[in-house]
Formats: structure tokens, C-alpha cells, sequence
């Protein structure tokens, strides 16, 4: 399996991703207690850190609105996945809880303010890229009516394809994320079943990615029993086999 952010360097220079392939999981259905203390400190820290701001003013959240404008996403009801957790927990709503798995990461996508998004790699077909919506796109999205993203909502999943020229996340099959990391497709949800999944750690040059991938390894390998390999793709090398 390949990674591929070629379509996506010249107007975005900056774009760096990790993949992570996480193997050998065993997921809690149940967030773990240890893990449960570890994100409400979390959560108090970016209280404490961002507490004071407009959110456009916190820096890992002000490069994906740049980025979102870059590809024409002007409505503030789409908003990067990592924006829409900061503004949660500062409106001291926790970080849902769904499983293991994604609770580790949700927590990591906080701390070091990164978009992260998971699919079961069973369900995927080929190879992945970060490119522009085309016509025949098919994505289900996951959370229909609601905001929350991970977990779903109460209007369902329905098809929901991008418009032509969306910053879109896909495989061979079809679109795993639209707007770049606003919203996942529902058929490849990370769920405790899953044996193998695949992670992305995406920044626009904001931030420590390296730091935030060791992070989330280590809270895979804790919390979940992974066994974890990583990809880094940029515009100097924009397409990449995957370690395993």
C-alpha cells in the first residue's frame, strides 16, 4: 500500500502527514481507567493553555482555517476535527468516549493540536492519498445531522458525496474523509473487532508532528496492545510505500 499527497504539494507546500499502521490490537470497547485520567489532565491542560483565546488565535487551529480557505471551505460549520475537539473541551465538553483506540488519539489530536483520523485497514482497497474530490467520489458520512464526528448521530449514515475540487483522504474505493479531516466515511470506522488499522497524523507546518506520532504510538501500544509502524510523506517525497 501506497500514501500519495502528490496533488495537493503545489498548493500546499507545507502538508506533512504520518501514516500509522497499528497491528496486533486489542481494543477495550471501554475507555481504560488510566486512560480516562490521562485525558482529563489533558483536558485541564488545554484549559489552562488555550482558556484565554479566540480560537482563531491558537495556532494549530488558525493553519487548518488557512487551509480550509485555501480550498474554498468558507462555512464555519466545517471545521478541522481537531478544531471541533479544542472547542469542545474548552466549552468544558469532554472528549466523547468510544473506544480504546480512538480515545488514545482524540487525546493526542488535543495535546499536540493536530488533525488524526483511523480506519480499519481490512476495510480499505489499494492505496491511499491525500488529493481533490472527483466526480464519482462515494463517501457515507458517518455522523448525518450532527457534529461529533467519531460515534455517529442521530440522523445516520447517508451518501453524502464531495463536490469536485474538495480536499478529500480515499483509497482505490472511495473517500475515507471529506474536507481534508472534517468527517470520516462510515464503512471503515475503527470499532474493538478491529486487528489492524491505519492512522493519519496530519500538520500544515504548525506544531511537532514527530512528537505527536511517538505520542500516539505509545498510547496504541498502552492502551491497545499495537504494535505500530510510521510513514512520514511530505512534499519532498510526496509518494511513499508504507512501512508494516
Amino acid at each position: 500500500m501506497q500514501i500519495d499527497i502528490s496533488e495537493l504539494v503545489p498548493a500546499f507546500p507545507d502538508f506533512r502527514v504520518a501514516v500509522v499502521v497499528a497491528s496486533d490490537l486489542a481494543i477495550p470497547a471501554e475507555r481504560p481507567a488510566a486512560l480516562d485520567g490521562l485525558i482529563a489532565e489533558r483536558e485541564a491542560a488545554a484549559r489552562a493553555r488555550w482558556g484565554g483565546l479566540e480560537l482563531a488565535d491558537i495556532p494549530g487551529v488558525k493553519v487548518w482555517r488557512l487551509a480550509y480557505k485555501g480550498f474554498g471551505i468558507k462555512r464555519t460549520s466545517y471545521r478541522s476535527s481537531v478544531e471541533r475537539i479544542v472547542k469542545n473541551v474548552l466549552a468544558e465538553r469532554p472528549i466523547p468516549r468510544i473506544n480504546g483506540f480512538v480515545d488514545s488519539y482524540n487525546a493526542v489530536s488535543l495535546a499536540h493540536c493536530f488533525p488524526l483520523g483511523a480506519d480499519d485497514l481490512d476495510r480499505l482497497t489499494g492505496d491511499i492519498a491525500f488529493r481533490y474530490a472527483r466526480e464519482g467520489d462515494s463517501f457515507v458520512d458517518m455522523a448525518a445531522g450532527g457534529e461529533e464526528g467519531e460515534g455517529g448521530a442521530p440522523g445516520g449514515p447517508v451518501e453524502d458525496p464531495p463536490k469536485p475540487g474538495e480536499v478529500v483522504f480515499a483509497d482505490d474505493a472511495h473517500v475515507l474523509c471529506r474536507r481534508w479531516n472534517w468527517r470520516q466515511d462510515a464503512r471503515s470506522l475503527v470499532s474493538p473487532e478491529t486487528r489492524r488499522a491505519l492512522l493519519t497524523v496530519q500538520s500544515c507546518g504548525v506544531g511537532d508532528l514527530e512528537a505527536a506520532v511517538a505520542d500516539v504510538c505509545d498510547l496504541f501500544a498502552r492502551f491497545c496492545g499495537a504494535r505500530t509502524a510510521v510513514t512520514f510523506a511530505d512534499r519532498d517525497r510526496p509518494r511513499l510505500a508504507l512501512a508494516t
